[in-house]
């Protein structure tokens, strides 16, 4: 958590998140050292850290605020930030952070704790977009990987959990493919008899420009981080959905949401600092 405005819409997610759940939330704040601005700048650690503090307890009172009753504690954490975040992923049931990193950028560099975070998380990662209040239906996209599979069964999991419709979207580049494209829809949703009721949707054309306009109407938006191509760090439609997506969008690792988790149940929200 870093007080921008991306970090406290990370806060109040997370509440709404952790009361879904009937989870505790916890809100972290990674504690790098001061930023001098030149090096004539003697560092003053001990103001720096209670700065720190201080934007811990914003948070907590912004979460607090937003959703009465979550069961919300702060905590300061020192060391490199992404290390930290990854950490708390093994233990927790969701990770919440900012997309600060997205704003002004046509570019996010893949040393991003933003980008670090969403790729190598043993958790799956919501990230923040504004102060939009929840409403419209669960989005899923697919494409036939495994990838996306999971993603499939988290959006299921996410919308029997608030009690919403789950809309399953696949993207066809060319009207040559639209055929192929339902038979996919069909079998990915057979894949998982919970989205039986699950509408589905083929779109035509860019899969990444497509998906960013079909999540204007979402609540939140639940994919894979590597498609069908696999092997890179983020996918080419994920880092778009990354740095464009309208509403919380929602990376999947591991277990699918609404497991048990092997070592823990604490969801964990911020925007850290790096």
């Amino acid at each position: 958590m870093n007080g921008t405005p991306a970090g406290l819409a990370a806060a109040r997610l997370a509440a709404r998140e952790a009361v879904v759940r009937g989870l505790p939330l916890r809100v972290v704040h990674v504690f790098t050292g001061q930023k001098t601005r030149s090096f004539d700048d003697a560092p003053d650690w001990p103001r720096a850290r209670r700065e720190s503090g201080e934007l811990v307890a914003e948070a907590v009172a912004t979460a607090s605020r937003a959703v009465p009753g979550v069961h919300v504690e702060g905590l300061l954490l020192d060391g490199p930030p992404v290390r930290e975040l990854l950490r708390q992923s093994r233990t927790a049931e969701l990770l919440v952070i900012g997309g600060d990193d997205c704003a002004g950028t046509t570019r996010l560099p893949t040393d991003s704790v933003l980008v670090q975070t969403v790729s190598r998380s043993r958790c799956p990662v919501a990230v923040a977009r504004g102060i939009r209040p929840p409403a419209g239906p669960v989005l899923t996209a697919t494409d036939g990987s495994p990838s996306s599979l999971l993603a499939l069964r988290t959006a299921a999991a996410e919308g029997r959990r608030r009690g919403v419709a789950v809309e399953v979207i696949h993207v066809a580049e060319t009207t040559d493919g639209e055929a192929s494209g339902r038979r996919l829809l069909e079998d990915a949703v057979a894949a998982v008899p919970e989205l039986r009721t699950a509408r589905t949707r083929l779109m035509i054309g860019e899969p990444a420009g497509n998906l960013v306009r079909a999540a204007r109407r979402g609540r939140m938006m639940i994919v894979g981080p590597r498609g069908a191509g696999g092997g890179t760090l983020l996918g080419g439609v994920g880092l778009q959905l990354l740095r464009r997506c309208a509403c919380p969008t929602v990376f999947v690792h591991g277990n699918p949401a609404g497991d048990t988790p092997s070592a823990g149940t604490v969801p964990t929200a911020g925007a850290l600092i790096s």
